[in-house]
């Protein structure tokens, strides 16, 4: 009786490891076509980045790589449920599966990757971590900060670094820990701590939103690398090449000068790399199972990299961020694409 019960002990086990890996073999892609929509992970509320309005419709940058995904994969960048998370839950709800991808601002590192699980699949934005201050502070440079309560937030790289730079250079400071950029303002507003420190991209986003703009100064200095891009499990190697061209083909269009405006004319080009591009010639698109206009659709919706940027955090968003090291490679940065060959 015991073998028996132990034999059918076993053979359970079997049958749920065997639909758990015909579950998993089924893969996001399936997955996401299955359901009809693709579920993003976003910023609770990043201008420039990632922010719904008064009406729940959502905008910036990395929404805008959520919608060329969707246009990608089925056809229509509207379908996208956003949910928007914190630092602390974005990775967990990632690697949980309560998301197929996740486009949040996140910093690139070794231990995301080889503790956590999962796998960057590009830098969509070159960072770098930066101060701001107030005018009346009188500080030119972030070697004059000693002494000062900056505000930083809890579960990002931004911490460390900053203890970094202070012991570094033998300097003190007061940490005023935050959740959230909301928060930070907050308390820089309320005069709670004098600096405020993260990202300086998003030192853009929350000067935009003080009342007294004009009177924050971002310091020069940045003090770390901060390569921002998406996010998926590294379970799933077959999605990570889809969304890692996704990303690659938005760059490459800008560089092609294939956009928006101009895919309809990109469609009759004789020029090999946009036929590649544009699906004409070739089959990449069936290779990543997709057909071969997803670009098309893709560019159709949000346009290229570059429009996506201007849009958003560039010359034509509020925020103004010039486009600096994340220009092409071709045009001075260092933003630079593998060929679709």
């Amino acid at each position: 009786m015991r073998n028996a019960l132990s034999t059918i002990c076993a053979l359970t086990a079997l049958l749920a490891f065997a639909d758990s890996v015909s579950a998993s073999a089924a893969g996001t892609l399936e997955t996401v076509k299955s359901r009809g929509q693709l579920i993003c992970g976003v910023n609770q509320g990043l201008a420039g980045f990632g922010i719904a309005d008064a009406s729940g419709k959502w905008s910036g940058f990395d929404v805008d790589f959520c919608r060329a995904v969707a246009a990608a994969v089925l056809g229509d960048a509207s379908k996208v449920d956003y949910v928007p998370l914190s630092t602390g839950d974005r990775f967990d709800a990632l690697k949980a599966g309560r998301i197929d991808l996740l486009s949040r601002n996140s910093t690139w590192t070794m231990s995301r990757e080889v503790e956590a699980g999962l796998t960057f699949v590009g830098t969509t934005y070159y960072d770098g971590q930066g101060f701001m201050v107030r005018n009346s502070a009188n500080v030119d440079t972030a070697l004059q900060l000693s002494g000062s309560k900056i505000c930083v937030q809890s579960g990002t790289t931004t911490e460390a670094n900053l203890a970094d730079f202070f012991a570094a250079n033998k300097m003190d400071y007061t940490a005023v820990v935050t959740r959230s950029p909301d928060e930070s303002i907050s308390a820089y507003s309320d005069k709670r701590c004098s600096v405020v420190t993260s990202d300086a991209s998003q030192l853009y986003a929350i000067r935009a939103k003080l009342p007294d703009a004009d009177e924050q100064v971002i310091l020069p200095e940045l003090i770390s690398k901060e390569p921002l891009g998406p996010v998926v499990r590294q379970d799933d190697p077959k999605w990570a090449t889809l969304v890692k061209w996704v990303n690659f083909a938005l760059l490459d269009a800008e560089e092609l000068d294939v956009s928006s405006k101009t895919i309809e004319e990109a469609l009759s080009s004789q020029n090999p790399a946009i036929r590649r591009l544009v699906g004409a010639e070739g089959n990449l698109g069936q290779e990543v199972g997709l057909d071969n206009q997803w670009a098309v659709r893709m560019l159709r919706a949000v346009g290229n990299y570059g429009e996506i940027f201007d849009r958003n955090l560039g010359s034509d968003a509020a925020l103004g961020i010039p486009r600096g090291i994340n220009q092409l490679w071709s045009r001075g940065g260092i933003q630079y694409a593998p060929t679709m060959q």
